[in-house]
């Protein structure tokens, strides 16, 4: 589901009851159903946002740069018509829709039943703010900004490696992993994000014969490396999942963190060695 572009709240209060008011009366003033021909209509109301659909290939874009795979548990929040939970089960990933609207939860399992996709799909009339998401790989998004930013703080509580991918809106000043923006014949929201939950790293960890400390905004890492009472900054910190890299100096760290722990391999001109660390009692 989706509202409209990022407008000032009462413009798009404006845009949504001039909409409303001419999608959904006929000449006589009697609203036309909002279920047509097994099809919804656009602008069909849920809890905090209309029904908008996502375009085919928007939807194959954010497929794309999420590396959608059979092996996935997709979660679409706002399913409308379902069209998203169907064609990632289509590409054989389990999916389940949380969708408001409970007509639009009925119309999405008979047309995954059609389609004999019941045993890959299922579709739950309910808030999305008060879904578990603790197994989905992979979220798929059409909301507006401020309902982005209020999922925000649910989805980094996610298990590091959990995508997250929308449809033309971000997530304010969490800087997206990856963006495309799509050409050719699309007209409208038109354009995809990706983010990666990253692992939490703030904090001191300590290593054989140094300490790390970092901080961190988001997938960004930033910090020092005191080793042999020299201090080093650290330079390009990054993280994708639960993968980290930085450098200091002339040597890469790469790693993979593990809740209290991280461990991987440093490169320098003179070689490799591997390193680990452990994350400071209560930091």
């Amino acid at each position: 589901m989706i509202a409209f572009r990022r407008l000032h709240r009462s413009a798009v209060a404006v845009i949504c009851a001039l909409f409303l008011s001419t999608a959904w009366a006929q000449p006589s003033g009697k609203p036309t159903p909002l279920i047509k021909d097994g099809a919804p209509q656009v602008g069909l109301p849920g809890k905090d946002v209309v029904w908008m659909p996502t375009a085919k290939s928007v939807m194959e874009k954010m497929f794309e740069i999420a590396r959608l795979t059979p092996q996935d548990t997709l979660y679409d929040l706002g399913s409308g018509d379902g069209r998203v939970v169907i064609a990632a089960a289509r590409a054989g990933a389990t999916a389940v829709g949380i969708e408001f609207n409970a007509k639009l939860v009925e119309l999405s399992r008979s047309r995954a039943s059609q389609e004999g996709l019941s045993a890959k799909t299922s579709f739950v009339q309910g808030d999305i703010f008060q879904t578990d998401l603790s197994r989905a790989t992979l979220i798929t998004l059409f909301l507006l900004p401020e309902l982005n930013l209020k999922l925000r703080p649910l989805l980094l509580n996610l298990k590091p490696g959990t995508r997250v991918t929308s449809n033309s809106f971000d997530m304010g000043d969490w800087k997206p992993d990856r963006f495309e923006r799509l050409k050719g014949d699309c007209e409208s929201w038109c354009m995809a994000f990706l983010w990666i939950v990253p692992a939490k790293v703030e904090g001191t960890w300590i290593l054989t014969d140094g300490e790390l400390t970092l901080q961190q905004q988001y997938q960004t890492v930033a910090g020092t490396l005191r080793m042999k009472d020299k201090t080093f900054v650290i330079a390009n910190g990054r993280l994708a999942g639960e993968e980290i890299s930085f450098s200091v100096g002339n040597v890469q760290f790469s790693g993979r963190v593990d809740g209290s722990r991280m461990k991987g391999v440093m490169v320098a001109k003179t070689g490799q060695v591997s390193w680990e660390a452990s994350r400071r009692e209560g930091k």
